[in-house]
């Protein structure tokens, strides 16, 4: 073989593999993704949203409640009950009587720190009146006599929650509240002894449903537990007949659980 045509044909063939080479590493090269020689880029970092914000966005929560109610009445009724109390020089006391608080409860959200919660829940109201002879020469005997208003509820509030801080809400709305019993309780006695102990089905005489509004504030914990305090303030008066104006007060405080 030609030597000439030896060396010719090695050229051809070194100038093909460097030109297949070369096309090779071009078509890598466009395939790569550059590297980046700038300032590192910060992640995005997703923050943490407070329990008001989480809880709007979570969707319906449900829960329950149980608590305690100190109640009491007020109005024309009472006023008189007042009058007489003067006249007999403090003869007649009002007291506000204690009861249970017990109900169930949806909060449905309408944005991250909004949500409406309706609710259902049994409520034990009243107040208490106690009298006592006004005569000097009987206070060796110490007679008095004891009035308990004992009215239970099924209260059915609407309430608009707004969350100020990280669990801490404010609510207001109204509330109809349906008259489950009504009962008062006359008792009686002298030095120690009871002479008179009488429950008395007044349910019949009063109205049937209280239209009322009912405020506070409360604190929901990130666990599904939480507080919270009120005040109702009702607007019907209890004589279903109108021979008396008197409304409903309670004061009220809770422990809930939402889940």
């Amino acid at each position: 073989m030609n030597t000439k045509r030896l060396f010719g044909r090695l050229a051809a063939a070194s100038l093909l593999i460097s030109a297949v080479t070369t096309v090779a590493e071009a078509q890598v090269t466009t395939h790569r993704v550059p590297k980046y020689t700038g300032p590192a880029q910060a992640r995005p970092v997703r923050s943490t949203s407070s329990y008001s914000s989480s809880s709007a966005t979570d969707g319906v929560k449900f829960g329950i409640r149980a608590g305690v109610n100190v109640a009491d009445v007020s109005g024309d009724a009472v006023n008189t009950f007042n009058d007489l109390a003067e006249y007999t020089k403090g003869a007649v006391t009002q007291e506000m009587k204690p009861g249970f608080y017990a109900g169930l409860y949806a909060t449905l959200p309408l944005g991250p720190r909004f949500a409406i919660e309706p609710g259902l829940g049994y409520s034990e109201k009243g107040t208490v009146l106690t009298g006592r002879i006004p005569l000097e020469q009987f206070d060796f005997l110490n007679a008095k006599v004891t009035a308990t208003g004992r009215l239970a509820y099924l209260d059915i509030p609407v309430l608009a929650k707004a969350y100020l801080t990280d669990g801490l809400y404010v609510y207001a709305g109204p509330q109809a509240s349906v008259l489950l019993s009504g009962k008062a309780r006359v008792q009686a006695g002298a030095l120690g002894f009871n002479a008179l102990d009488t429950d008395f089905d007044v349910k019949n005489q009063l109205r049937t449903v209280d239209f009322g509004v009912v405020g506070g504030l409360g604190y929901q914990f990130q666990n599904g537990l939480g507080l919270s305090a009120g005040y109702d303030y009702g607007l019907s008066s209890l004589d279903k007949n109108n021979n008396f104006d008197a409304q409903n007060r309670v004061i009220k405080a809770s422990v809930n659980y939402s889940f």
